[in-house]
């Protein structure tokens, strides 16, 4: 016997069934069993009627699966659902852009819903008008899932790195430069700011070490160790640390030519003075410090 279509009906948890599972954080979860506990609950979960093997009456989650699971936690054996009538592929649509619409979604659980999209068959058209994303960001994110860029696709979603950056660092122009260039093309357009750029930064030096997934990190092959492979291996650890010293001394002299500049100036009656007219005649105290400290 089956249920009639946009039907809010009290249904089993029992016959429900899960088409599209997925992980939940731990603590967001708890959050929804404690909410649902204080004040019950504010939005029905959506199922589809199926017949079961033997005849009975099942139903397919379409979304509310943290609902659900949170009502099975707090020990009810039914809940309420919205029973509507849809195939398997539209439930599936339905579930993945539920998952992309919430407010707070992982990253991973975008690209898997947009991945599934993708390999349903629907372009990057069609799931932009499922998903109600921009189709610039559906096409980055399919360029990017077709690279196998995990890293930086999930860079992206969390924020890090600018899809316009992580594009050109997967372009056929690979080159520091190119990256460079990216970066500061999206400093100066806004969409990178203060910390934002050090995590860019950090994210493209993980790809680079650690390779384009997170899980496994690049095809690893378990190399012989040899005495050959050890002194190449230290003469680049050297050749780093040297770099960094270099780097380090060089910014070192740029400090001291600065502060030296800076002395100079306020020892100036005349450049003092115009500070004082223009009322800016303080500085910070620990940056007074270091300009007077070798005094």
């Amino acid at each position: 016997m089956s249920a009639a279509p946009d039907e809010l009906r009290m249904i089993p948890l029992a016959c429900i069934d899960v088409l599209n599972p997925r992980e939940r954080n731990s603590q967001v979860f708890s959050e929804i069993v404690e909410n649902i506990r204080a004040i019950g609950l504010k939005k029905p979960i959506k199922v589809t009627p199926r017949p079961g093997d033997e005849g009975e009456q099942r139903y397919l989650l379409v979304c509310g699966e943290g609902r659900m699971k949170a009502f099975r936690e707090l020990g009810q054996t039914h809940i309420p659902a919205l029973v509507v009538s849809v195939s398997d592929e539209d439930a599936l649509i339905m579930s993945l852009a539920e998952n992309i619409a919430r407010r707070q979604y992982r990253p991973l659980e975008l690209l898997t819903a947009i991945e599934m999209l993708r390999d349903r068959g629907y372009d990057k058209k069609m799931i932009a008008s499922k998903t109600g994303l921009t189709m610039e960001r559906v096409n980055g994110i399919l360029v990017l899932l077709e690279r196998g860029e995990e890293r930086l696709l999930v860079a992206v979603e969390k924020g890090k790195i600018p899809l316009t950056a992580a594009l050109a660092i997967v372009s056929g122009n690979r080159d520091d430069k190119a990256i460079q260039q990216a970066l500061q093309e999206a400093y100066e357009s806004g969409q990178l700011r203060g910390k934002q750029l050090f995590e860019a930064k950090r994210v493209i030096e993980s790809r680079q070490t650690l390779g384009r997934t997170l899980g496994c990190s690049m095809p690893r092959k378990r190399a012989n160790v040899t005495t050959t492979s050890l002194v190449r291996t230290y003469q680049k650890e050297v050749s780093r640390q040297q770099l960094l010293v270099k780097k380090a001394t060089t910014a070192q002299h740029r400090l001291l030519f600065v502060t030296n500049a800076l002395r100079q100036l306020f020892l100036d009656e005349n450049f003092s003075n115009l500070l004082r007219a223009e009322g800016i005649d303080t500085l910070p105290a620990y940056l007074e410090q270091r300009i007077w400290e070798t005094v």
